[in-house]
């Protein structure tokens, strides 16, 4: 019971309560979507943390041409980030297992439709920043600032960021004000109204 006391009160507290308030800044309106999770999934600090165990897409899916978010491993654990479609299964950790999902997964593997489609040469661990890029082409990782040179293809459908956890893993969602530039031309992701 401590154990579990002790991670979620990880995912709420993070690095514990600053006796400085943050400086205010307007609000993103993309954030992890709380009508498409997992079943033990928790979403906290205004949509942008995932605990529990499950998968959360975010409220926005990938539109323009050239998108890019980071995800911080807050916490170790059993973890995936990538891509989904509203079909996935946010209830399987760590995504990847049908068809709907493509993840790189805290193992070093890319997984898609329950296949391991290939192996990272670099592991990511705690407090590492995760980029992710997509062009409708190709979905790309980064892994702090570094091109992890293994692109993934055939992603297809209407695709959204997707995180997944389980075993104490908390990962936070990055939608601007990123960690590492961008590859070049890649921008945060922006909602649909917002191209036109």
């Amino acid at each position: 019971m401590a154990i579990v006391f002790c991670c979620v009160k990880n995912c709420f507290d993070g690095m514990g309560f600053s006796a400085t308030p943050a400086p205010r800044r307007e609000t993103n309106p993309i954030t992890l979507d709380t009508n498409h999770i997992g079943h033990e999934v928790v979403i906290v600090k205004n949509g942008l943390r995932i605990c529990g165990s499950g998968g959360a897409i975010t409220n926005a899916p990938l539109v323009q041409s050239k998108s890019y978010f980071e995800v911080k491993i807050q916490q170790s654990g059993v973890w995936g980030v990538g891509l989904a479609t509203l079909n996935t299964d946010l209830n399987r950790s760590p995504g990847g297992m049908d068809a709907g999902s493509w993840v790189f997964c805290w193992d070093g593997v890319f997984r898609h439709n329950n296949t391991e489609i290939q192996k990272a040469l670099q592991h990511a661990n705690e407090g590492d920043i995760l980029g992710v890029s997509y062009d409708h082409v190709e979905l790309n990782f980064y892994l702090n600032g570094k091109n992890m040179d293994s692109p993934v293809t055939g992603v297809k459908g209407h695709v959204f960021p997707v995180l997944f956890v389980d075993d104490g893993a908390i990962l936070d969602i990055v939608l601007d004000n990123f960690n590492y530039p961008p590859p070049q031309g890649f921008e945060k992701i922006m909602l649909e109204q917002s191209l036109l």
